[in-house]
């Protein structure tokens, strides 16, 4: 029955309110943002740091400080700053704690970009062609106070035993909320929506593809890392046994397997694509070929295979990604129709071509020094992955598009029967 009611109306005072509340201050509300979206992340990581102080010996040693300075240090390295450790520098990052930021920075950015979207030209002006800085704006001074928090938290934490790098640190937050701020300030504000629209359906759905592509890569390779590390997790138990951990220190350890989880993921993408990776120098780690020396003692590298030798089957794997890319390029370009050949190539290859470059940038942040000597090479080979992923990505792209086009056209361009004179 309350269908049939009438639905409330706006009044002019509601509307008023409605557009007010998209015209808040832009340079508050920005730099606000930044501050909050920072600041999240780094609370969890002082709560983290008082946590784990308290469970490695029951506070027995130190004081909740020292744990908050380690919280701070690891916020610090998930922003690329590095940090020196007994003497050995570690510039690996923990790209748990930094996917974390991410979604922050994304959700934050969203809410931003919606309370901005009032400032500027209207949609009529800038599909029109005005000039409109609203996005860059707010992108810049959130920017601002995201940068001011790691400035702060810098300084308080920092010292000469451990010096992390300021540079990094600030370059890798200016790439944060560049990317991945600006990115959702633009969505949240509409403004994405506009400029998209401009751009040749080709380019939209080749994007699309490759985003698509991208997501389920790394699907199929957490799949596969955590299907080898459950066919060792005799080695992974063996190897908490072997340290003689507390409870404490036991969760402190599987909570750091589950931060530098996405770092294995894009290890094994990249061993799925053929380069693979090394743990340490002169290793290697491929489908065809492992060669290993002396291994820490941490248990998810027990997902390792076994040193010498592969067996049989492993070089299969490769054909993991390229079948991969075709389906998934075959059920994004159904949304994407196209009756011509050409045109289904250049949106295949070119959706594997950017999914190819999008995962080299991330296996170039998954490695770094974990440790001293031998353990300060560490990751995925980067160049030989992107010329990998864009000949395998490539080929199942291309595949995937003159398949969605085969069936287009075999579904729209059927022979209409002729009617029969009498």
């Amino acid at each position: 029955m309350t269908s049939l009611l009438p639905a409330p109306r706006r009044t002019r005072s509601d509307d008023a309110r409605a557009d007010a509340a998209h015209r808040r201050p832009l340079v508050l509300l920005a730099a606000l943002a930044g501050v909050a979206a920072a600041g999240a992340t780094l609370l969890v990581c002082l709560a983290g740091g008082v946590v784990g102080w308290f469970l490695t010996d029951a506070g027995a040693h130190g004081a909740p400080r020292d744990g908050l300075r380690v919280g701070a240090l690891g916020w610090l390295t998930a922003h690329g700053s590095g940090v020196h450790v007994s003497g050995a520098q570690v510039t690996a990052v923990p790209l748990g704690l930094t996917l974390l930021a991410a979604v922050v920075v994304w959700r934050l950015g969203l809410r931003l970009g919606d309370s901005v979207s009032g400032h500027g030209p209207d949609a009529d002006a800038i599909a029109d062609g005005q000039r409109d800085w609203t996005v860059a704006s707010a992108t810049g001074l959130f920017t601002v106070g995201y940068a001011a928090v790691a400035v702060v938290t810098h300084h308080l934490a920092s010292s000469p035993a451990t010096a992390p790098s300021l540079t990094r640190t600030l370059f890798w937050a200016v790439l944060l909320c560049g990317l991945v701020g600006g990115t959702a300030i633009a969505v949240g504000s509409g403004r994405a929506a506009i400029w998209t629209s401009f751009l040749p359906i080709s380019v939209r759905a080749a994007a699309a593809a490759a985003w698509r592509i991208l997501f389920w890569y790394f699907v199929l390779s957490a799949v596969v890392l955590a299907v080898a590390l459950a066919v060792d997790w005799d080695g992974a138990v063996n190897v908490m046994s072997q340290l003689h951990t507390s409870p404490g220190a036991a969760t402190l350890l599987v909570g750091l397997c589950v931060l530098v989880t996405p770092n294995a993921t894009l290890f094994t993408g990249s061993y799925l694509l053929g380069p693979g990776f090394a743990v340490g120098s002169h290793t290697l780690v491929t489908p065809t070929a492992v060669v290993l020396g002396p291994l820490p003692m941490f248990p998810l590298l027990a997902a390792l295979p076994d040193d010498g030798a592969t067996p049989g089957w492993t070089p299969a794997l490769l054909a993991l990604p390229p079948l991969l890319a075709a389906v998934v390029v075959f059920r994004t370009l159904r949304r994407y129709p196209t009756s011509r050949w050409d045109e289904a190539a250049l949106r295949g290859v070119g959706a594997g071509l950017g999914c190819a470059v999008a995962f080299a940038l991330l296996a170039a942040l998954a490695g770094g020094a974990v440790g001293p000597g031998r353990m300060a090479d560490v990751g995925p080979f980067v160049f030989q992955v992107l010329l990998h992923g864009i000949a395998t990505f490539g080929i199942g792209g291309l595949l995937g598009g003159l398949l969605a086009t085969w069936r287009h056209r075999s579904t729209v361009q059927r022979p209409t029967s002729q009617p029969v004179s009498g």
